[in-house]
């Protein structure tokens, strides 16, 4: 399956290309600064995936962050610290979607959905005075995020990966992403992405996933480990982060001068 450029304004939302078929790419961001957002949706990129987790983001930062991606066409995601109802709560009422980690069983995915959904889906927290609701809300406000916002949670462990079928089921679910760092962790094998013990437990998801017509995401630290897990199934492929993308060019630019 081929990469599907981005769009830059696009009428379709990103869960809806999702559903489409599509495949989308996106780097991880931690760098507190619009101008980076800006530059990666100018680059092309379909989301930007605004780090809380791993990185130093606070609320404050993403209004501006989310604010920048969408100002160039391009779909901010927040990934919430845990997986928990304020966390998840305050992340889409900045707006975009969220991106949920540590979800191992089929009652943390459930909690997860329940957090991220409005009734008669889930029973996420409402106030219409957000940013998400253009600081009015309005009487389709609770339908229009059911439908547009993109949820996706982390299956990142050993024992996610032995219950994935069952998390895969869950209603409300736009994306199961794999993390293969984490993943790696959990096999006593911390780092070693690449390793086949890592990749075996990565394609029985993307089997399992395709089986359940549902959509899996996954992390790639460059475009050949980007290609091979797409060649497998993936649609929401997040390619590298934002600092080391930085630092590695730098030092490409430093190593080329004779002085």
């Amino acid at each position: 399956m081929g990469v599907i450029i981005h769009c830059p304004m696009a009428a379709r939302t990103l869960r809806e290309r999702l559903l489409a078929g599509e495949t989308v790419v996106g780097p991880f961001q931690s760098i507190a600064s619009p101008f980076i957002a800006e530059i990666i949706g100018h680059a092309g990129f379909d989301f930007t995936i605004l780090d809380q987790e791993h990185g130093p983001l606070t609320a404050s930062d993403c209004v501006s962050l989310c604010a920048a991606a969408e100002n160039v066409g391009m779909t901010p995601i927040i990934r919430v610290r845990n997986n928990t109802e304020g966390e998840i709560q305050r992340a889409l009422d900045i707006g975009g979607g969220v991106e949920i980690p540590q979800i191992e069983t089929i009652d943390d995915a459930e909690a997860a959905v329940a957090a991220s959904r409005f009734d008669p889906l889930g029973s996420r927290g409402l106030s219409p005075y957000v940013r998400s609701g253009d600081y009015d809300g309005g009487d389709d406000y609770t339908d229009q995020q059911n439908q547009d916002r993109t949820v996706i949670v982390h299956v990142e462990g050993e024992q996610a990966v032995q219950n994935a079928e069952q998390i895969l089921e869950v209603d409300g679910i736009d994306v199961v992403f794999l993390g293969p760092y984490d993943l790696s962790q959990s096999l006593g094998i911390p780092g070693q992405v690449r390793d086949e013990r890592v990749e075996s437990q990565m394609e029985h998801v993307c089997d399992l996933a395709a089986e359940a017509d549902a959509v899996v995401g996954t992390y790639a630290d460059d475009p050949e480990m980007a290609n091979r897990w797409i060649d497998a199934g993936v649609q929401f492929l997040a390619l590298s982060v934002d600092a080391p993308i930085i630092r590695r060019r730098f030092e490409a630019l430093r190593g080329q001068l004779s002085a």
